[in-house]
C-alpha cells in the first residue's frame, strides 16, 4: 500500500503570533517539512474509485468557508467563458448540501467547475487555469477549502493553569480524517500516499503563498526558521514516513 497508516510520531512547534498576542501558533514540522506535492494530472488517482475521469478530489464540490468566499469565487466566475468552462452555468453554479450548507454544485459527478481531460479550454478547475490565464494566484480565485487543501487550520480556545485564555491556531496536515465520517470511504488520498511525496521542495516552500493567506506574513516569517532548524536537526522520527527514505548517515 503507498498510503502510510494515519497514526505515527510527529515533530510540534508553539510560537506567539507575532501579530496577535492573544494567539498562538501549533504547527506540524513533520507536515510542513514533508516533500508531498499535488499530483493532479499526474498521477491523482481522485479519491473514489468510480469517479469521472481526471477530477481528483473535486467530486463532492466545495463547501464556502462563509459568505465573503462565496462573493469573492462570484466575481471570478463572471469572467470564466464557455471557452474556457466546460460546464458553463454562471446564474446555477451553487447548491445547497443535507444540512442547508452552500457550496459550488455537483454535475456530473463532480464540481461544477471541474473541466473533463480533453476539453479545449484545458482541463482542471476553470477558476484555477482563469487564474493561471491572468497572472493571478489561484487563492484569488478558487473558494477557500480548495487552495488551502490539504493543509488544514484548526482554533481551539485554551485556558491556561493561571485562567489566562489563548486561542492556539494549528497548522497541519489535512489527512483523511479532515473529511469525517466520509474519510473512511475514500478509495485514495493523496497527503499520505507515497506517490504525492515526490516534491523537489518541501511543503513550507511550495505552499508559501498559502501559508502566508493563513497566518499572516510574520508568523510565516517565524515558520520558516523553524522549518528550516527542523530540516538541519531532525531525527528520523520526525520525517514523514511517506517521504523517501533519506540516505543513510555515515559514523
Amino acid at each position: 500500500m503507498p498510503e502510510v497508516p494515519l497514526d505515527f510520531p510527529r515533530a510540534w512547534v508553539e510560537f506567539p503570533d507575532p501579530g496577535d498576542a492573544d494567539q498562538v501558533f501549533r504547527c506540524d514540522l513533520t507536515w510542513l517539512t514533508s516533500n508531498w506535492t499535488c499530483i493532479f494530472g499526474n498521477g491523482c488517482k481522485g479519491i473514489y474509485a468510480d469517479q469521472p475521469q481526471g477530477v481528483g478530489c473535486c467530486t463532492l464540490g466545495a463547501h464556502f468557508s462563509d459568505k465573503d468566499d462565496e462573493k469573492r469565487v462570484k466575481k471570478f466566475v463572471k469572467e470564466l467563458t464557455p471557452e474556457t468552462w466546460q460546464h458553463y452555468q454562471p446564474k446555477n453554479w451553487t447548491e445547497k448540501d443535507e444540512e442547508g450548507a452552500r457550496k459550488t454544485r455537483v454535475v456530473d459527478g463532480a464540481c461544477v467547475f471541474a473541466n473533463r481531460p480533453g476539453f479545449e479550454g484545458g482541463e482542471g478547475c476553470a477558476l484555477h487555469g482563469l487564474a493561471l490565464r491572468t497572472g493571478r494566484h489561484f487563492i484569488e480565485t478558487k473558494p477557500d477549502v480548495c487552495w488551502q487543501l490539504p493543509i488544514r487550520r484548526t482554533y481551539d480556545h485554551v485556558k491556561r493553569p493561571d485562567d489566562t485564555e489563548v486561542l492556539v491556531v494549528s497548522i497541519a496536515e489535512y489527512d483523511r480524517r479532515g473529511w469525517g465520517p466520509g474519510g473512511h470511504e475514500l478509495d485514495w488520498y493523496c497527503s499520505g500516499n507515497t506517490e504525492a511525496h515526490v516534491a523537489a521542495d518541501p511543503v513550507y516552500v511550495s505552499n508559501s503563498a498559502e501559508l502566508t493567506e493563513l497566518m499572516g506574513a510574520k508568523a510565516y516569517a517565524e515558520l520558516v526558521v523553524h522549518c528550516e532548524r527542523h530540516i538541519a536537526s531532525r531525527s528520523r522520527f520526525a520525517l514523514h514516513p511517506a517521504d523517501p527514505k533519506p540516505a543513510k548517515r555515515r559514523p
